[in-house]
């Protein structure tokens, strides 16, 4: 076969019109991960918001880079599907806050959008099929008689920690979909009494003379229905220069950023404003605290559905050895101490310095524990690994890009009879499995939770066990 000749060098070709702004009607296709549906017109791909898959819709399109794709939202709905409902929220329309995808769908639809996405990203990224269901997480504690009206209503009043961003006049609001533009609010649905309905949203908020502009203000909610708020500033000026967050900055109301498990640099003064100094949860018997804008499930139900999730796939035995990495502030080192005795060991690893400190405080209490701060590399894992003779078990959770291949590769070193992997997103934690499977491990099970309603995001815990 001979090579083919290389043609001429033609002079370089103009851009083709971007599509902002662009309307056209379009039937819609399946869901895809991101909170939005695919559309095909005119050869490209259009990932369009506010949709359902079925539907004819006007698209108007947001986005474009001039690549294969653009991004649109369907501002006026043809032919709806049977599964829409009106959203509940008077900000969760196109151009309104970015933060809830699915309000327009109802409860049951968005598990079964959300487990097709989970199916799709596993297939794809791991070659395996597998039928998944999403699981509905009870409401949780009921702090007080406003909370019970709120969770009445499915999918709203759970989500108990907020970080809110803030307006150049003051005010507090969430970001449009992938924009610095905040949307001031007066109300969040889907948070929890206290975090969802403060006297700080809606009014002016402003520090002493001199003080850098407030970028953000974070809310967040304990088990004992005590507030405390945060604020961050990143050194900008009180006139505002540069918007809130900067160009591109996603919606403040997604899966909220893992401090400690994301690796994300935040050039930010970080004061808090009012109340406790730590905070209080209960999961299973145990007693845990947290510093003030530390990082906690979110759903009222998700830490404790978790952790019993977790143990029923393990079944830790007295005595065995346990590894966890990126433990936070102690959550699953904790449940694992107690279920190993003290004939056992847990060693946690933790790279955000205040989260070990939390971490080490709640696993205290069983000598044969400890949480140590320190970053999760692929060096550390072997290493702890060594200093604990071979983990019988493995508990990871990572931020949302996974663990990675090189993380990975040193966790199915260890050679532990199970490991655990709790994940916040679907594709990152089909890549890691595919490392897995590539090794000879297999998935020996696979669970998903609706523990972020009226969003695409979803909780899924995989158990990966070694080949015989």
């Amino acid at each position: 076969m001979t090579e083919p000749s290389v043609p001429a060098a033609s002079p370089e070709r103009a851009r083709p019109p971007s599509w902002v702004g662009r309307r056209f009607e379009a039937v819609v296709g399946p869901v895809a991960h991101g909170g939005h549906f695919v559309v095909r017109h005119e050869g490209r791909v259009v990932f369009v918001r506010h949709a359902l898959p079925g539907e004819t819709v006007e698209v108007r399109v947001t986005e474009d880079a001039g690549g294969s794709f653009c991004r649109a939202d369907a501002v006026r709905v043809v032919v709806a599907a049977a599964e829409r409902v009106d959203p509940p929220c008077r900000y969760a329309h196109p151009g309104g806050c970015g933060g809830c995808d699915f309000q327009h769908i109802s409860v049951a639809a968005q598990r079964a959008l959300k487990a097709a996405v989970v199916m799709e990203q596993f297939e794809r990224l791991a070659a395996v099929t597998i039928a998944v269901e999403v699981a509905e997480l009870p409401p949780g504690p009921i702090a007080s008689a406003e909370a019970d009206a709120v969770a009445d209503a499915a999918g709203l009043g759970w989500r108990r920690r907020v970080r809110y961003a803030s307006t150049p006049d003051g005010r507090l609001g969430l970001h449009e979909h992938r924009s610095s533009q905040v949307v001031p609010l007066d109300r969040c649905l889907i948070a929890a009494p206290g975090v969802g309905d403060n006297e700080l949203l809606g009014l002016p908020f402003v520090l002493a003379p001199g003080e850098a502009t407030v970028d953000e203000v974070e809310l967040a909610v304990d088990d004992d229905a005590e507030v405390v708020a945060v604020t961050a500033s990143l050194a900008r000026t009180a006139t505002g220069a540069g918007g809130p967050g900067g160009p591109g900055r996603r919606s403040g109301q997604g899966r909220p950023d893992r401090r400690g498990k994301t690796g994300r640099a935040r050039r930010s003064a970080r004061r808090q404003l009012s109340g406790p100094h730590r905070q209080h949860y209960r999961v299973d018997g145990i007693e845990y605290e947290v510093s003030p804008g530390g990082f906690w499930q979110t759903h009222p139900s998700a830490a404790e559905t978790f952790v019993r999730t977790g143990l029923a796939l393990t079944s830790p035995n007295p005595g065995e050895t346990v590894l966890d990495l990126y433990a936070g502030a102690g959550l699953f080192t904790a449940a694992f101490a107690r279920r190993v005795g003290a004939e056992g060991r847990i060693l946690g690893l933790e790279g955000d310095q205040r989260a070990a400190a939390d971490g080490a405080a709640n696993v205290a209490r069983w000598p044969h524990a400890e949480l140590r701060a320190s970053a999760v590399t692929a060096s550390a894992v072997q290493a702890a690994a060594e200093e604990l003779t071979g983990p019988s078990l493995l508990v990871l959770d990572p931020p949302r890009t996974g663990a990675g291949r090189e993380i990975m590769r040193a966790v199915l070193a260890t050679r532990a009879r199970a490991v655990l992997y709790v994940a916040c997103d679907p594709a990152a934690l089909a890549r890691d499995v595919r490392t897995a499977l590539d090794a000879g491990w297999a998935l020996t099970a696979l669970r998903a939770f609706d523990a972020f309603p009226m969003t695409h995001h979803v909780e899924c815990l995989a158990l990966l066990t070694p080949p015989r």
